[in-house]
């Protein structure tokens, strides 16, 4: 019997968790998350997590499993989450995949683009120009080389920064130029994908009252919590980096709440961007009913 995994994307807020749950337990069936910040179990709260009824209820697999001081790359995670999805199908044929990290998702079901070794001197010299100059002079440079990968990368990401402008250095050629030219992996099992989508002023209006939601459940706490340890690279996303401005005494709280407000639809933005360009994904607007979803997809594998 074919085994199938079940992809659930879209942009952050659109209802991606509680689809996956749904399905799930119609499917009688377990979930690999593949959000990368969901994978610390010190930040919980500004990574929305699924909430410990939720864990308890569908088994869960690649939360909260590391600490915000580990090194985990995606392909660690691709290489992980392989060997778990192998001994989950001999318990089940459908698993769900569920979240918007797209390199991760991507990582999982295709594998991972092929690139060049670069002289590790060079991402030495990048990260001593950040330290110098600041994050902006690293944005300028990849937006001058590579204006494909300033579109799609987190600009506040300095690891991504460095990754691209490590590539072009080394090479003379865009990171955006390496990317999707891998031959696709062959995986054991069958793809369905499927994504939620919604009005971006709808998006738009979710992330704010989402991030509303958060301070109200103890984020500013949460991240007090991890202040100390802010130059981790776990730590430098949203909800957290403008909060230690606050700490830091460079702005007021409103302003931070504002501006995690502002920099997590533009994450959102990113995300549409990055999955519209994939291929044979099945889009649904956000209120289709789940047992539509789950009949379709009940369709598809048993055809």
């Amino acid at each position: 019997m074919n085994k199938y995994i079940i992809s659930i994307v879209g942009p952050t807020g659109i209802g991606k968790t509680d689809l996956s749950l749904s399905v799930a337990s119609e499917l009688k069936t377990q979930i690999i998350s593949s959000d990368s910040r969901q994978f610390f179990k010190e930040i919980p709260i500004g990574t929305s997590s699924p909430n410990k009824t939720d864990l308890e209820k569908i088994p869960h697999h690649f939360i909260h499993h590391k600490s915000i001081h580990d090194n985990y790359s995606v392909g660690q995670f691709e290489k992980d989450a392989l060997i778990t999805t192998e001994k989950l199908f001999k318990k089940h044929n459908t698993l769900v995949l569920v979240g918007g990290s797209g390199l991760y998702v991507k990582a999982f079901l295709a594998g991972l683009n092929d690139f060049p070794k670069i002289d590790p001197k060079i991402r030495v010299q990048l990260n001593k120009d950040l330290k110098k100059n600041g994050i902006e002079f690293l944005q300028k440079e990849l937006n001058s080389v590579d204006s494909i990968s300033f579109s799609r990368i987190d600009l506040n990401n300095p690891h991504r920064l460095v990754r691209a402008l490590e590539i072009f250095r080394g090479t003379g050629k865009s990171y955006s130029s390496f990317l999707d030219k891998t031959k696709k992996q062959k995986r054991n099992f069958e793809i369905i994908n499927i994504g939620l989508f919604a009005d971006r002023s709808i998006i738009y209006e979710r992330i704010n009252n989402r991030v509303d939601q958060m301070i109200e459940n103890g984020l500013v706490q949460e991240a007090k919590k991890v202040y100390r340890y802010r130059e981790l690279n776990a730590l430098n996303t949203v909800g957290y980096k403008e909060l230690f401005q606050f700490f830091d005494g460079k702005c007021e709280l409103d302003f931070a709440i504002n501006e995690i407000k502002k920099n997590t639809r533009r994450f959102a933005k990113r995300q549409i961007t990055w999955f519209k360009k994939q291929e044979n994904i099945n889009w649904f607007d956000y209120k289709t009913p789940y047992e539509k979803i789950t009949s379709y997809l009940k369709n598809e594998i048993m055809d």
